[in-house]
């Protein structure tokens, strides 16, 4: 993969502006977290960035929960724990900065 040199970080390390995103940036900001990035996890920031480009916004987090469950035919229950075992260290924190997302200014996590 190459490096997205375009791509601006915040403070906080997220993206700027989420049209810098590739999938060599999510490598990167994965790797910054200590993650791998496996088939469940593209299947998770796909949709996520699938989202944004359509509504111009971060999905919330209980719309990534939705997904799960669909396509993993898991109860919503089962889908957030998935979610959260994918990141640890929460959706806000992992998820959408890997996902390209910027850093929200508030936001539900769960």
């Amino acid at each position: 993969m190459s490096t997205n040199t375009q791509a601006t970080y915040g403070n906080e390390g997220y993206l700027v502006d989420p049209l810098d995103w590739d999938e060599s940036v999510a490598a990167t900001l994965a790797s910054d977290e200590g993650i791998q990035l496996g088939a469940d996890y593209w299947l998770v920031l796909n949709f996520m960035r699938e989202y944004w480009l359509e509504h111009r916004v971060a999905p919330d987090v209980r719309h990534v929960v939705d997904f799960l469950a669909k396509e993993k035919e898991l109860d919503k229950k089962a889908a957030k724990k998935h979610l959260f075992s994918l990141f640890p260290y929460g959706y806000v924190k992992q998820a959408c900065k890997i996902a390209g997302m910027q850093r929200p200014r508030a936001w539900s996590t769960g």
